[in-house]
């Protein structure tokens, strides 16, 4: 005997399901690139730009609700963000406030970090605290680098940039780097976190910048941002 056909409900109700499953998919599409920790919990909010974020309008982030902005400025010992000088001169003009952040390298000595560091980012006193980002592990350096080597190297580093900006670093912990050294236990500084959509629990003291969702879709840029929120 031949199968039997579905009965047509049956093919409704599959029917439905899959809809019912695409906009479901949408909306969590669309609100994973709209969403933004709620203003009366954090009401101090910014945004991260690099030359990664093509040209933005800062005037835009700042009517939008942007509170700051910190720019990538420099990478390891040469490398320079393209769009930062640019970036600079808008930001300066769009009433934020603004700082500079450095992506540091374990491989590259701390001395060479610093050098271009601070031939980036001028010595500003309406600049907010410099952040180093730690993302980026030693184990692929060309020449071994012990785990207490890039802790002295990092706190060496910390101490010439923190000389050049007069005031302490904020140290960006990505959850690998954390999870290999342990820093945010062993150098006492303020915590910038990454966790898209709900506070980061990877380090037992707490955070001061949390970047809350990375693929925010704004106005102001044509590709998303990295929406920061500062903890009150």
């Amino acid at each position: 005997m031949g199968r039997k056909k579905a009965s047509p409900w049956r093919w409704r109700v599959a029917a439905i399901l899959l809809l019912a499953a695409l906009a479901g998919g949408l909306y969590a599409w669309w609100q994973a690139r709209h969403w933004a920790p709620p203003r009366g919990e954090f009401p101090m909010q910014g945004v991260l730009i690099g030359a990664r974020d093509g040209d933005v309008d800062f005037t835009a982030l700042h009517a939008i609700g942007a509170d700051f902005v910190y720019l990538e400025a420099s990478r390891g010992a040469a490398g320079r963000d393209p769009a930062f000088i640019r970036n600079l001169a808008a930001v300066r003009e769009s009433g934020l406030r603004f700082g500079a952040l450095h992506v540091y390298d374990p491989c590259i000595p701390a001395e060479r970090q610093s050098a271009n560091f601070v031939t980036m980012v001028p010595r500003d006193k309406a600049l907010l605290p410099p952040v180093v980002e730690l993302s980026k592990l030693a184990e692929g350096c060309a020449v071994r680098v012990a785990e207490p080597a890039v802790e002295s190297e990092l706190t060496t580093f910390l101490n010439q940039i923190e000389g050049h900006a007069g005031q302490p670093a904020v140290l960006k912990i990505a959850p690998e780097f954390e999870e290999r050294y342990g820093i945010a236990d062993h150098i006492e500084r303020n915590l910038w976190l990454t966790r898209d959509w709900s506070q980061p629990e990877y380090t037992e003291r707490s955070w001061t910048l949390w970047t809350a969702n990375s693929q925010l879709q704004t106005e102001a840029s044509a590709e998303p941002v990295r929406w920061v929120a500062l903890k009150p």
